[in-house]
């Protein structure tokens, strides 16, 4: 396995988990009142979320080099 595969599978997890945490937070805050905590929580989650998805995208380019 090459590096960068094992980088891209490490990159697609940390999506994963920030999109499940940001989910999380999200209902917490819908059903349970979590306050301003929670909904910051998640809408910061949804832009690691971004961040990181933009960066895997860009990925594709190094298995051309």
């Amino acid at each position: 396995m090459k590096l960068i595969t094992a980088h891209r599978i490490l990159i697609a997890a940390g999506i994963a988990f920030f999109l499940f945490y940001a989910l999380v937070q999200a209902r917490l805050f819908l059903t349970r009142d979590g306050g301003a905590g929670a909904i910051v929580q998640a809408v910061v989650a949804a832009a690691i979320v971004i961040g990181l998805a933009l960066y895997y995208r860009s990925l594709k380019q190094w298995g051309r080099r």
